[in-house]
């Protein structure tokens, strides 16, 4: 018996995609563009460190096609020019990934300047990159958030990480409702443990092999995956938020 034709779903193809993606040398976000890249689509990234962007872009090169550069995206004129550069290089661009963050700690265990700079780049600079994807984007095109599952897993060492993430979360659902009637598509993912730099001092490199290997901790691929998932859907639908965590951990 063959099936109704208005049952087939028309996943999309990411070949001939164009992507940016912030903090795509190492960790999640050179994981996404990697497999991106190995999909089909041309991606541009940037990083902090000259080295890191040198080895992503071979890994991109050896399955697919990117470019690059090193840049500090707490800059805000910075967050311009990269998105300057990209969109020149992709020649227009139809997926934004938004990754570039790091670590911070409780609010008392911080000084002005660390805050600031936190604040900077986890918070200011994810609204900075969206809005020049809104107004750059070509439709129908998908804009991520790379946020965290630390946005509901709140401690007294987590304050100001926290308390960014859970904005990103806000920010992601009214931003898919803002920009969706305009072509582009808004989701968020929330990871919970991911192997990476983030992670030190408290899981050093040995302990996140051994937690990765008894699937008690994420590999930056696993979110790449979820990327992978949420870029190939159809036109028509919006997976607005996925949270991902590894199987076999406990308490998270």
């Amino acid at each position: 018996m063959t099936a109704p034709a208005d049952l087939h779903v028309n996943h999309r193809s990411l070949e001939g995609r164009r992507a940016i993606i912030t903090g795509g040398t190492t960790g999640i976000g050179r994981a996404i563009a990697v497999l991106l890249a190995a999909g089909g689509a041309k991606v541009y990234i940037c990083g902090h460190d000259a080295g890191h962007l040198e080895d992503a872009l071979a890994c991109i090169r050896a399955v697919g096609e990117g470019d690059g550069m090193v840049t500090e995206l707490a800059d805000p004129d910075k967050v311009r020019a990269f998105f300057d550069a990209g969109e020149a290089y992709l020649g227009g661009f139809d997926i934004t990934v938004i990754n570039a963050s790091i670590a911070a700690g409780g609010l008392t265990q911080m000084d002005e300047d660390a805050l600031r700079y936190a604040i900077a780049v986890n918070f200011t600079a994810y609204l900075l990159s969206a809005h020049h994807a809104a107004h750059r984007m070509t439709p129908i095109g998908d804009l991520i958030l790379i946020g965290s599952l630390s946005a509901h897993i709140l401690g007294p060492s987590s304050t100001v990480y926290a308390g960014i993430k859970s904005g990103i979360a806000g920010f992601a659902e009214a931003l898919r409702r803002e920009l969706g009637p305009k072509g582009i598509r808004v989701s968020l993912i929330e990871p919970g443990k991911v192997g990476s730099n983030m992670q030190y001092p408290d899981v050093p490199d040995e302990k996140q092999r051994q937690m990765i290997a008894a699937e008690q901790m994420l590999r930056g691929e696993d979110i790449a995956a979820g990327v992978e998932f949420l870029l190939t859907q159809p036109t028509r639908s919006v997976i607005q938020q996925l949270v991902i965590v590894p199987r076999a951990l406990e308490g998270e």
